[in-house]
């Protein structure tokens, strides 16, 4: 079933990879190049179902962002997936806490990313 997402990413590169897969699959795509654009999409537009975003971007990383969300109620219940290069514990452990739903390392597979959003969302 298509989803709308909003992809957050500082890459271009990224963001056109994640357009083109998720496009490819049939969903909706928004997209904000950090965490600051992505909090000023939010705050104007309706919820999208998912949210997917980088950890290290510049003005607002990938962990501030996710706690932003998760601080406005009507965020509570929508999908977080971390897409990043990153791969440690600690960094994984932070972004759980943080309130992330699911972590994908960099590069992506896009049939993975799909199993991700499938499991994650209604």
């Amino acid at each position: 079933m298509s989803k709308t997402i909003l992809t957050v990413d500082d890459s271009p590169s990224m963001r056109m990879l994640l357009r083109s897969a998720l496009t490819d699959q049939g969903h909706s795509i928004h997209e904000a190049e950090d965490g600051v654009a992505a909090l000023e999409w939010l705050a104007v537009h309706d919820r999208p179902d998912l949210m997917i975003t980088d950890i290290n971007m510049p003005r607002l990383d990938g962990f501030g962002l996710v706690e932003a969300v998760r601080a406005k109620s009507e965020y509570e219940a929508m999908p977080i997936l971390v897409l990043t290069t990153e791969s440690s514990d600690q960094k994984k452990s932070r972004a759980r806490d943080a309130g992330a739903t699911g972590w994908i390392v960099k590069p992506f597979d896009p049939d993975k990313l799909a199993a991700a959003i499938r499991r994650v969302t209604p």
